[in-house]
């Protein structure tokens, strides 16, 4: 596009020229240019392609040992030591085995520092997830005839009720046990939710997650929360109480805890009490002190390693009845492909499953950027959290995401680069390899106070909702109303709740934003809100319209009935009116606002003066973000009926894509540069509104000649 050499001089002023755009491509072009771009193939691409999918070639290259490695080192030995314990402990929220939640820790670490683009953030185990994970494996259990509720390593916990029945040849599980059927539904789930994330990322669908509200989050996660806090009680008091499924879940289960609460294990709440106030007083003092810490306290790993010794030395098993982890097997399994029949029977769940992983991981990756001081693709991260649950479910693993707690104690200890995931990686692989069985006695009631424990950040935010209420009472409700819905409901509709009420939300503050008529400071050209403004006075004759949102089929009714309320004329009344008086009546007395009859509607209508005291109607345009077909039709009526009432309508500060959109839909010239365009279009509000009283003027002057 080339300039234009000429100002146009129009009252003794410059006025702006508009720049010519060129033709737009035609589909066939467009299509052609997008396969010539992407069919291209030489070295030089191939290896950009490369560099873009796996981020680690190009950042090892430029890494820096004597800068970055001992922060990178210290960090991935912290963050190994945390995930240990967590691991183990998480498995109970998933329903699965220890040594799926080892391996599911060491494979995402690996992955993500392949083809991850955050610097700093730690992809693993996150309990949100493994809460999801762990009700689809219960329902799945259930409609196989196993019982939820029993533990894995229980005597005849691996025997299903079916007994050879039917069923069972359905859905093949002569040679399958619990704890095998189990891992089987979490690795179909897992790569179900893991292919939407890798299709989400290659159609770049990265800013989806977007849609998902800090506040919609920050609810999802405390609702999500009491549901866990609920699951594991069991565990803290040693009862056995049905695993509930379904809507009500968190009501049933505390039903059945008040139920059962007198066959509570005394040796498992004594337990939980002692590793609550160690834990919970580890946690205060690491939050008080941690500009003096340079290393977080292993408080998990010290009290998990405590208590295995404790139990194994008091038999606590033996003698008490005490539920503990069990055997826990050293090395890898052989990969296993997820079962077809399953993944069909989880899509539904896996697509919840990876819009919360994408939105936590896309969300923490950009927080961690802007803090310091680099960008990430939203694109790339979906790839990479896609890819670390796609891969690892072939090896008996289940889905991840990036998790906040751990990625601020990976910053805490001095992190720069990924390289520290390889470090924690190591730390996972030597548990799986040598020190797994020694976890054998370690009772599931310690396990549990560290996954009640690792909640206190998301109850916590309950505590922001007061402040959240005074900043914007739509974002507290929606919050709210995710958080009930998934203590009430279930997790899956707190999540479709909080998207559903944002869009509400949403949709309600674009249908009625706030509107004014501006006036003008003097003889100067600035034009503001009387309302939020002193000293404004309006301009004779003209009426400068402000709506403060984009005008589109929701609020076309509300664009009119504040213009024509604060106007004070009905103009398409009017000039019905005029049509039925004939052509040489104005308007008359009696023109109610907003079209209504004065007797109709719940409320009493407004009615205007006869006399139009203005010859002009500029809309700032600079509020309206876009138009659609509806808001199109509705400003051209506009047009018609002020013309028809000898009345100017002209538009100011209108952005490229109004402007564009006013083009193909006719309100304009078909040429840019004609007369119409430019004698609609003004680049400020007193551009408009000098040009009103011109043309008044001109048409004044006209009218005395003749």
């Amino acid at each position: 596009m080339e300039a234009s050499p000429e100002y146009t001089e129009w009252g003794g002023q410059l006025v702006l020229v508009r720049r010519r755009p060129p033709p737009p491509p035609g589909l066939g072009e467009a299509l052609k240019a997008g396969l010539r771009r992407s069919c291209a193939c030489s070295l030089q691409g191939t290896w950009a392609q490369l560099q873009a999918l796996f981020p680690a070639v190009h950042w090892l290259r430029q890494y820096r040992p004597r800068e970055a490695l001992v922060g990178d080192v210290m960090s991935g030995l912290v963050i190994g030591i945390i995930l240990v314990p967590q691991a183990i402990a998480y498995s109970l929220l998933a329903g699965l085995q220890p040594i799926y939640s080892l391996y599911t820790s060491f494979f995402a670490n690996l992955i993500y520092f392949l083809m991850g683009t955050s610097r700093h953030v730690s992809v693993g185990i996150f309990s949100l997830l493994c809460l999801m994970v762990g009700q689809v494996v219960d329902r799945e259990l259930l409609l196989a005839g196993f019982d939820p509720a029993q533990d894995g390593l229980e005597p005849g916990a691996n025997r299903s009720s079916l007994n050879g029945s039917a069923a069972a040849l359905v859905l093949g599980l002569q040679d399958c046990a619990r704890d095998c059927y189990a891992i089987r539904v979490a690795t179909a789930l897992t790569l179900v939710a893991g292919l939407y994330q890798v299709l989400m990322g290659i159609l770049g669908l990265g800013f989806v997650s977007a849609y998902l509200s800090q506040p919609l989050l920050d609810g999802f996660a405390m609702g999500a929360s009491v549901t866990i806090l609920t699951s594991q009680l069991r565990h803290l008091l040693g009862v056995r109480v049905p695993r509930h499924q379904g809507p009500g879940l968190v009501v049933s289960t505390w039903l059945s805890l008040l139920r059962s609460a007198g066959q509570a294990n005394l040796c498992d709440v004594l337990t939980s009490a002692v590793c609550l106030a160690v834990l919970l007083a580890a946690k205060e003092l690491s939050d008080r002190f941690r500009h003096r810490l340079r290393v977080p306290l292993p408080a998990e790993l010290l009290v998990i390693v405590v208590a295995t010794i404790v139990s194994h030395l008091g038999q606590f098993h033996e003698r008490f009845g005490s539920s503990v982890a069990g055997d826990i097997p050293t090395g890898f399994m052989a990969p296993r492909v997820p079962d077809a029949g399953l993944m069909w029977r989880v899509a539904l769940d896996a697509a919840s499953l990876a819009l919360v992983g994408s939105a936590f991981s896309i969300s923490l990756a950009e927080m961690f950027a802007r803090s310091h001081g680099y960008a990430v693709r939203a694109n790339q991260e979906l790839l990479a959290v896609g890819c670390c649950n796609v891969l690892p479910a072939f090896f008996h693993c289940f889905a991840t995401s990036a998790a906040l707690a751990k990625s601020l104690v990976k910053t805490a200890t001095g992190c720069h680069t990924q390289l520290s995931s390889v470090v924690s990686a190591a730390v996972v692989l030597m548990v799986l390899l040598v020190l797994a069985p020694l976890f054998r006695d370690l009772q599931r009631s310690v396990l549990a106070c560290v996954i009640v424990v690792s909640l206190r950040g998301a109850l916590r935010k309950v505590r922001d909702v007061p402040r959240l209420w005074r900043l914007s009472p739509a974002d507290a409700l929606v919050w709210v109303a995710t958080a009930a819905t998934c203590v009430l409901v279930s997790t899956e509709a707190g999540l479709l709740a909080g998207v559903l009420f944002s869009l509400l939300s949403l949709a309600g503050r674009t249908r009625h934003p706030r509107t004014a008529l501006l006036a003008r400071a003097g003889g100067s050209s600035f034009y503001g809100d009387p309302a939020e403004f002193e000293g404004l006075a309006p301009e004779p004759g003209v009426q400068v319209f402000r709506f403060t949102g984009p005008l589109y089929y929701a609020n076309k009714d509300f664009f009119l009935q504040s213009l024509y309320s604060l106007t004070g004329l009905d103009v398409g009344y009017a000039v019905a009116r005029r049509k039925e008086r004939g052509p040489g009546e104005g308007a008359g007395e009696g023109d109610p606002v907003g079209g209504r009859d004065p007797g109709s509607g719940s409320g009493t209508a407004s009615l205007v003066p006869a006399v139009t005291h203005f010859h002009a109607v500029v809309i700032d345009c600079a509020p309206l973000l876009f138009l659609d077909v509806a808001g199109l039709a509705t400003l051209q009526e506009l047009h018609r009926d002020y013309g028809a009432l000898g009345i100017s309508l002209l538009l100011a500060c209108c952005n490229p894509s109004v402007t564009d959109t006013l083009r193909r839909g006719g309100f304009l010239g078909e040429d840019q540069g004609d007369v119409a365009e430019d004698g609609q279009l003004f680049p400020s509000v007193h551009c408009a509104v000098q040009a009103a009283h011109a043309r008044h003027q001109e048409l004044a002057a006209s009218n005395s000649i003749l």
